[in-house]
C-alpha cells in the first residue's frame, strides 16, 4: 500500500552527527537541511507519508532522498555539478561591450542592463554587477566645457592665489548677479510634509515677474552684501558697486568677477579707475565656477527660492532679504583648498576616451 511504513533507513557510521549539524547550521542551504531531516526521520522508522506531511514535501521527494542516501551516503544528498555556462563571467568583456555604442538598429543612445544582457546572452543582474564593480553608469550623462581663454593660466593663478593667500589688510569679495529669479506662485496650496510622506506641490504655477539679485560674498567670513534690482544693466551694477563702497569705506577691496559684459562697460571701467581701493580680478572665459559667490547662489536657490511660493516680485524680494539676514547671522568662511596646478589639470582640455581612431 502507498502509506505502508518503510523499514528504518540504516545510516553510515558517523553520519548521524553530521546530518544533525546540517539541520542546525545557519549557513546551510535550505534544500540540504530538508534532505538531512528526511534521512534522519527515515532512520527513526517514520513512515514516508508522515515524513512528507511533517516537512511539507511530497512522498516522491522522500523516496528520492532515501534512495540517494542509501546508494551514496552524504554525497548522494549534494547536488552534482551542472553543465552549462560557468558561474564566473569575465566582467571586463561586459564593460568592453558597454563602452561601445549600441547598434543603430536598436535606435537607443545607450545600453540598459536588459538590452546588453540580451545581446550577450547573459542575465541582466550579471551586467548590473559588472557595472557596479567598474563604476560604469550608462544611464548617466553630465556636461562639461573647457575654457578657451588664452590667459587661462594667469587668471586661474591670480584668482586661486587670492583665495589661498589674500593680501594683508585687504578684503576679497566675490561679486556677481543672479538674474531672472522668477516669482512663482503655485496654483494650489502646498501639502506639508508628514511622517512617511514628502512635501507636495503642484507642477503648474503662476508667474508674477522676475528680480535680479546682486551679491558680494566676503570670502574670509561669508558675509554677503546684496541688492535686489528689477534689471541687471550697467546702471544697476554701478549702483551696487557704490553700495559695496559704502559697506567697506576704508579697506582695500579685491573683487573677483566673471566676464559678463555689464562688468566691463566703459562706464564701469571709468568708475573703477577713479576708485583705487577697488582691484578687479576676472575669472577665465567659461570659468565663472571659480567665483565662490556661485556657491552661495546655489545655497540660496536650494534653501529659499526653488521650493518657495511667491505671490509677487515684492514678496519674492522680501523673502530673499529675509534669507540674507538669516545667512549673515549664521555665516561661515568659504575655504578654497585646490592649488592653481590642481585646478588647471581639470580646466585644460583632456581626452575623454582612450579609443584610437
Amino acid at each position: 500500500m502507498a502509506n505502508s511504513p518503510a523499514p528504518a533507513l540504516a545510516l553510515y557510521d558517523g553520519d548521524h552527527d553530521e546530518l544533525v549539524s546540517w539541520t542546525r547550521a545557519t549557513s546551510m542551504r535550505a534544500g540540504l537541511v530538508l534532505r538531512a531531516r528526511i534521512v534522519l526521520m527515515a532512520a527513526e522508522g517514520v513512515a514516508n507519508a508522515h515524513i512528507a506531511e511533517a516537512l511539507g514535501t511530497t512522498t516522491t521527494s522522500v523516496w528520492k532522498w532515501r534512495n540517494r542516501y542509501e546508494q551514496a551516503g552524504l554525497a548522494g544528498l549534494v547536488d552534482a555539478p551542472r553543465s552549462g555556462r560557468p558561474k564566473h563571467l569575465d566582467h571586463t568583456a561586459i564593460i568592453t561591450a558597454t563602452l561601445k555604442p549600441p547598434p543603430k538598429k536598436l535606435g537607443v543612445t545607450h545600453w540598459s542592463s536588459r538590452l546588453l544582457a540580451d545581446r550577450l546572452g547573459i542575465g541582466n543582474a550579471t551586467v548590473a554587477r559588472a557595472w557596479r564593480e567598474y563604476g560604469v553608469q550608462p544611464w548617466k550623462s553630465e556636461t562639461f566645457k573647457f575654457s578657451t581663454d588664452p590667459e587661462l593660466v594667469g587668471k586661474v593663478t591670480d584668482v586661486v592665489g587670492l583665495y589661498l593667500a589674500p593680501p594683508e589688510n585687504a578684503i576679497v569679495l566675490c561679486v556677481d548677479e543672479k538674474s531672472q529669479i522668477q516669482a512663482l506662485d503655485r496654483t494650489a496650496p502646498m501639502l506639508p510634509m508628514r511622517i512617511g510622506d514628502a512635501e507636495k506641490r503642484t507642477h503648474d504655477y503662476k508667474r508674477h515677474g522676475t528680480s535680479t539679485l546682486f551679491a558680494a560674498l566676503e570670502v574670509a567670513t561669508g558675509q554677503v552684501t546684496a541688492a535686489l534690482k528689477p534689471k541687471h544693466r550697467r546702471q544697476e551694477f554701478l549702483s551696487f558697486l557704490r553700495q559695496i563702497e559704502r559697506a567697506y569705506p576704508e579697506q582695500e577691496l579685491h573683487l573677483v568677477m566673471d566676464n559678463y559684459a555689464t562688468h566691463k562697460t566703459p562706464e564701469v571701467r571709468a568708475w573703477l579707475a577713479k576708485h583705487s581701493r577697488f582691484h578687479v580680478h576676472f575669472t577665465p572665459t567659461s570659468g565663472s565656477w571659480l567665483n565662490l559667490v556661485e556657491v552661495w547662489f546655489g545655497i540660496i536657490d536650494r534653501q529659499a527660492i526653488r521650493r518657495g511660493v511667491f505671490t509677487s516680485v515684492k514678496d519674492l524680494n522680501a523673502k530673499i532679504r529675509q534669507f540674507i539676514t538669516g545667512w549673515n547671522d549664521r555665516k561661515h568662511p568659504f575655504v578654497w583648498t585646490k592649488t592653481p596646478e590642481q585646478v588647471l589639470a581639470k580646466a585644460n582640455p583632456q581626452r575623454t576616451s582612450e579609443t584610437r581612431h
